[in-house]
């Protein structure tokens, strides 16, 4: 897996499995040093790309050294401050993705649907909850049936309990105590902004909207926290994740370009976000 560091004030995860450097956090003070120790960093390893979350401020900064902004977030740093997602490309292919008519197929279908207003039920037999430690054995079975690679190790016991006590929860829907879909919110206490990822269903229970109820649990927490700022990476080749936040009334906002690897393969990622 690749692994994730501290630079200064400053956090990146880097490695082959995405073959990138993922810049996740930025401190301010480290914005001009930082440039040039991550393109060393990807020069001596021979990444192909960088994608950087930067407030909005440091974005001349990235842009002066070859960045490109891919996407934004409007409030994502303590409800005011605009993230933007600034790309670097090492290698002419990264940038191009042979599938983008089928991306903007997607995008043009989840755009036309309207936002839900009412509550999502979730009919019998299933029933939710939020995870436990005792649920991590068969949250590892349902992500190792789902994903054969991921860009994260949620296929890790130690990963999954780490995080659920720490920043993270994770929310199950289950069938005679059996878990059959999954999904999380990642918490960023400092910066009051919650990621909603990590959705994960069986696939003898796909097309129940699943994924759907989840999300609309998820928000209802966070509704009762201080955390106004939602959103989400979701693989943009995907019909059922990217109209299932359309459905929420989420803001499409740009698209990283074969950013991550999941199932064995580079893909590229939509950004979608929610002020609530």
């Amino acid at each position: 897996m690749d692994k994730i560091e501290k630079w200064q004030s400053s956090v990146f995860q880097h490695g082959d499995y995405n073959n990138r450097i993922y810049l996740m956090k930025l401190a301010k003070s480290d914005t001009v040093e930082i440039i040039p120790y991550l393109d060393n960093v990807a020069k001596k390893n021979n990444y192909t790309k960088i994608i950087a979350k930067v407030p909005e401020s440091s974005r001349f900064e990235f842009e002066k050294n070859g960045y490109q902004q891919e996407a934004l977030i409007p409030h994502l740093f303590n409800n005011h401050g605009t993230a933007s997602f600034m790309a670097k490309y090492y290698y002419k292919d990264r940038n191009v993705d042979a599938n983008i008519e089928h991306i903007k197929d997607v995008l043009e279908i989840a755009k036309t649907k309207s936002a839900l207003t009412d509550d999502i039920p979730l009919k019998s037999p299933f029933q939710f909850r939020i995870a436990t430690e005792g649920d991590i054995p068969q949250m590892v079975d349902v992500y190792m049936k789902v994903f054969k690679t991921y860009p994260f190790p949620i296929h890790d016991p130690d990963y999954l309990k780490k995080t659920m006590n720490s920043h993270v929860k994770y929310f199950l829907i289950s069938k005679d105590d059996q878990v059959v879909a999954i999904s999380s919110a990642e918490i960023d206490y400092d910066r009051n902004n919650v990621e909603m990822t990590d959705f994960a269903t069986l696939p003898a229970y796909r097309g129940m909207g699943f994924a759907l109820y989840l999300l609309y649990q998820m928000e209802t927490v966070m509704e009762k926290t201080d955390i106004h700022c939602l959103y989400t990476i979701a693989r943009a080749m995907s019909y059922g994740m990217n109209i299932t936040f359309a459905k929420r009334a989420y803001q499409y906002s740009g698209t990283l370009i074969k950013n991550t690897n999941i199932s064995g393969q580079l893909e590229s990622m939509n950004v979608w976000y929610k002020i609530i």
